[in-house]
């Protein structure tokens, strides 16, 4: 498998308004993710009716995770414990997991990392079409399935 490094140069590019989405997805399904565990089962946290499952590029950008996290709780018991995670190809999220969740979900990837994060929403050309929202008869929320988590949960879901 792939390491998380040109998943992040892609959306860096992206970000700086460079760069071919099409590359990025693909680079994104050829990744190596490192996805925390909670409670058996994926991360994820819940956003504009979407369930977003975090992952991250490598060891590092999940370290920034726990960090903000324990910032976040007030506890540096999140950033002390061990954490516990996946290694999953991104097109197993995509094609697998997402698919398995039964509600609109995408991948949140970096989400410790203000510029370096990209969120991945349910939408077609991205995930399978059969559980793709956004469309005019798969509205999500009420929302835009494009909006940013703002916060995070310890709701575990989704296959492992």
């Amino acid at each position: 498998m792939r390491h998380g490094t040109a998943l992040a140069e892609q959306i860096a590019e992206r970000r700086a308004g460079t760069g071919d989405p099409r590359a990025l997805l693909g680079e994104l399904r050829r990744a190596r993710m490192l996805v925390p565990l909670d409670r058996g089962g994926l991360w994820t946290g819940h956003f504009g009716g979407v369930r977003w499952v975090f992952a991250f590029t490598g060891e590092e950008a999940l370290a920034r995770f726990a960090q903000s996290r324990a910032r976040e709780s007030g506890s540096a018991q999140d950033t002390a414990r061990p954490w516990e995670f996946a290694e999953l190809l991104g097109a197993r999220l995509l094609d697998e997991i997402i698919p398995a969740m039964g509600e609109p979900a995408g991948i949140a990837v970096d989400v410790a990392d203000p510029d370096g994060s990209m969120l991945f929403p349910p939408a077609v050309g991205i995930v399978p079409d059969e559980v793709a929202v956004g469309t005019p008869d798969k509205r999500v929320g009420g929302t835009d399935a494009t909006d940013a988590p703002h916060r995070t949960d310890r709701s575990a879901g989704g296959a492992a």
